[in-house]
């Protein structure tokens, strides 16, 4: 984890600059009683315009949020692991992120739990870049490769370091980079400063249209996710601290119900329908290309927010194999989710 931050006026307002707001009024304190009685909720994203976590925006979009009464802000950070250090840090009151942060967070003290399960597959795909096909062929080549990943301690790191661990390769004997998504990831991908690197849509779409690389590992649909990490593996949630939940389960209950209406919409509406919905920006490679990029990632998605039966085994397993501070820890995989609320609404 990095050290704890407090958003600074000026970077909270850029955030903020980056997304639409259902009514967005004062701050105050991240778990402010105030706020919650007026149902004002921030949320930090690891990427709002990542197809992986395209349920938030278009939670909002879909006006899910406003018929809950909740005034939702949604801030957006490059990776999950600066969004989890807003959560610590008291900053926002959820995130949406990669559900393994919760299991990472318990070793080291933070209780944290799902409380909406977006996925219950990565979402995620390992790319070679054209002029390191020949050499990166599968996992077992990632040794002495500079790979990239959003963030380092972020759940492509983990996926990455997995990956590597299981097919031979120390995680000491090829270097993580991080290099963000999108423009930041091609970028890097074409200069050569890394031969390969995780990734997610729509940046996979634009690698494989501008012929920068190509798909070397494929983690966007469940029978992709058994394949490379042996079952399911759910990914993006809505966690939230625990005691907050605790605390507040009406307002939790409101968020789960809109989440969910959401992935309800999503499976009974095309690609090209989902993509409509969303803000115009985000369709940086032009419209058909986005559209294909949610149709690639939506099989990775749940329809009712219910954590996968065995998901959370997996996700241990996969952890324990390269990370040391889970290796030998107890984990209790049951305060690390919750389906009361998805289940109720």
């Amino acid at each position: 984890m990095r050290p704890h931050r407090k958003l600074s006026a000026a970077a909270a307002a850029t955030l903020l600059a980056l997304t639409t707001l259902t009514a967005c009024g004062g701050g105050g304190s991240a778990a402010s009683t105030a706020d919650d009685q007026n149902g004002k909720i921030k949320i930090m994203v690891g990427g709002l315009d990542k197809v992986i976590y395209l349920p938030a925006r278009l939670t909002q979009q879909l006006g899910y949020f406003e018929d809950e009464g909740l005034h939702v802000t949604l801030l957006t950070e490059p990776a999950g692991v600066q969004a989890t250090t807003s959560l610590v840090s008291g900053d926002v009151q959820g995130v949406v992120g990669f559900y393994d942060h919760t299991l990472d967070l318990q070793v080291k003290g933070k209780q944290v739990e799902s409380v909406v399960q977006f996925a219950h597959a990565p979402g995620e795909v390992e790319v070679v870049s054209n002029k390191a096909a020949g050499e990166l062929t599968s996992a077992k080549d990632f040794k002495g490769k500079k790979l990239g990943v959003t963030g380092l301690g972020s759940s492509t790191d983990f996926l990455t370091k997995y990956l590597a661990v299981k097919n031979g390769v120390q995680t000491n004997e090829f270097t993580p980079v991080a290099v963000g998504a999108g423009q930041t990831f091609l970028s890097a991908l074409q200069q050569g400063s890394i031969q390969g690197g995780m990734t997610t849509d729509p940046t996979v779409a634009q690698i494989v249209d501008k012929k920068l690389g190509k798909v070397l590992i494929d983690m966007r649909t469940p029978e992709g996710s058994k394949q490379a990490l042996g079952g399911p593996y759910p990914s993006s949630s809505l966690y939230m601290n625990t005691d907050w939940v605790n605390s507040h389960k009406d307002t939790v209950q409101k968020l789960a119900n809109a989440f969910v209406k959401t992935l309800k919409w999503m499976s009974t509406h095309t690609p090209e329908q989902i993509a409509a919905k969303m803000p115009a920006d985000y369709a940086q490679g032009g419209k058909a290309l986005y559209a294909q990029a949610i149709k690639d990632t939506l099989p990775m998605f749940t329809k009712d927010g219910v954590m996968p039966a065995d998901g959370p085994e997996t996700v241990e397993r996969v952890l324990k194999a390269f990370n040391p501070n889970l290796k030998n820890a107890s984990v209790d995989l049951k305060k690390t989710y919750t389906t009361a609320f998805v289940k109720k609404g």
